[in-house]
């Protein structure tokens, strides 16, 4: 005699994955699919939003910017460099020594709350970048990124 057992089971639940919800954590996948914009953290906006704006200025000094590297810190140190003021820093060029290159460090937490959009991130970060690059090439900012200086 052959005896099959209905789908639904003995108990009437259906076989399959658990979904419960155990111990009140809530659902255990992303609320967010990873192709929609809401998907990224502000963090890593930001850090694209850097990365293209430094992509944009080493493409027009391609020789004397090809080892640059530019960092993002969440905020300045609080112990600042003798030769700069007492205001918030936004950013930090360093030059260029025998150990490491040059480097631009961008300080994500100052320039953030000083923006209300996207359009008004990205005119910081490229003043903000112009003016540290200017300050590594020796040359003023106007030069380096002249579409954000003619307002």
């Amino acid at each position: 005699m052959d005896v099959e057992q209905s789908p639904a089971g003995p108990s009437g639940q259906r076989p399959g994955p658990r979904r419960r919800d155990r111990r009140g954590r809530g659902r255990r996948w992303d609320l967010i699919p990873p192709h929609l914009p809401g998907h990224r953290t502000r963090r890593e906006q930001f850090d694209d939003a850097v990365a293209d704006v430094a992509a944009a200025l080493t493409e027009r000094f391609p020789r004397r910017l090809a080892h640059l590297q530019v960092v993002v810190e969440e905020v300045p140190p609080s112990d600042p460099a003798p030769w700069e003021h007492a205001g918030v820093l936004l950013g930090r060029g360093v030059p260029a020594t025998r150990e490491h290159p040059p480097r631009v460090v961008v300080y994500r937490r100052s320039v953030q709350t000083r923006c209300g959009s996207s359009q008004e991130l990205e005119m910081l970060l490229r003043q903000v970048l112009s003016e540290q690059v200017a300050s590594i090439l020796g040359l003023p900012p106007e030069v380096v990124d002249p579409g954000i200086w003619e307002d």
